[in-house]
């Protein structure tokens, strides 16, 4: 078979209901304006049934640049919850600009000898792709305490169920979790039908991993979906970015791809209007089919992308599902 094995992977362990879960600032800190998002992510992380541990470095006074504390502390800290016994899962309080910095500082043996589910997505993805490539360590690109589960209070009660029901499968079942909860915005942008581990994350930082010696391998991408997100930036550069994939083999390895929904992504004078142009056109002949506008990235809540586990999208029917389990309970 194509790809890495399931075999291969380092599952974390299964969370239980009244486990101890922490959230750290993996990257930015705790922002004014953000207190009340924080108590509602934290509020729904206690009532999926588990107890939550705050980090010291989640203050407002605390502040080093652009993150709660220089790298050298991030890291500490970090590996201090993976040391840990009773940590059982870390969430990450929120995205930001600095977990490139501490990628070589991170305690590989501990999480090797006691891994846990790690969550979050924007400049997380750094530390899903280097850990996922180092170790093949399955962690979760999904919700931000701040920026995903602060929003769950604001959900109705059907959707606040789906969502709570996938996370719960996904961090707490040795069983597959089955299909991801869709949105009336998921799009067909090319059909047809894939299965194969997913891999991905926020599509500037994958494109930032691969020229450290982080980077996933070739046969990282060999028959995978790729997914992956962008925020805050233009089509040109989404372009250029997804054309530095295609020039290291990754599109000619790939299956399928799921694209998130963009947040901010200006067009860029002079090109095309929309996202999905932007990405038929750097597929180009490549008939594998694009899941389009997918709650993965930065206009939450997420659905849980268990990075290394086994998916199968039906593009026309806009559909993905998860086949294999992303935690194991022995």
């Amino acid at each position: 078979a194509r790809g890495l094995s399931m075999l291969s992977l380092l599952r974390p362990k299964a969370l239980r209901k009244g486990d101890l879960v922490a959230v750290m600032p993996l990257s930015g800190g705790l922002d004014e304006g953000e207190a009340s998002l924080f108590e509602h992510g934290v509020g729904a992380i206690e009532q999926m049934g588990f107890d939550v541990r705050v980090s010291t470095l989640v203050d407002l006074q605390r502040r080093w640049w652009w993150a709660a504390a220089p790298p050298r502390e991030v890291a500490e800290e970090f590996n201090d919850l993976l040391r840990d016994p009773q940590v059982r899962a870390i969430f990450a309080l929120t995205g930001g600009r600095m977990a490139l910095s501490y990628l070589d500082l991170i305690d590989l043996a501990a999480i090797r000898a006691d891994p846990k589910p790690l969550l979050g997505f924007s400049d997380i993805s750094a530390l899903h792709l280097a850990l996922h490539s180092r170790i093949s360590l399955v962690s979760v690109h999904a919700d931000l305490v701040t920026h995903g589960f602060g929003y769950w209070n604001e959900c109705d009660a059907t959707r606040r169920k789906q969502l709570t029901d996938i996370y719960m499968r996904v961090l707490t079942s040795d069983s597959a979790p089955g299909d991801l909860p869709t949105s009336s915005r998921w799009e067909c942008w090319r059909s047809g039908r894939a299965q194969g581990p997913l891999v991905g994350g926020m599509l500037n930082r994958l494109v930032r991993v691969q020229a450290t010696p982080y980077a996933l391998s070739p046969e990282h991408f060999d028959g995978a979906i790729l997914f992956w997100e962008e925020a805050f930036t233009s089509t040109a550069t989404v372009w250029n970015d997804l054309h530095v994939l295609r020039h290291a083999g990754v599109l000619d390895r790939i299956v399928g791809m799921v694209v998130g929904y963009p947040v901010e992504v200006e067009p860029t004078e002079g090109g095309p209007g929309t996202l999905r142009e932007v990405v038929l056109d750097v597929l180009g002949e490549r008939e594998i089919p694009v899941l389009g506008n997918v709650d993965v990235g930065h206009d939450p809540p997420n659905v849980p992308m268990p990075l290394g586990v086994r998916a199968e999208m039906d593009a026309d029917a806009v559909r993905l599902s998860l086949l294999e389990p992303a935690v194991i309970t022995s």
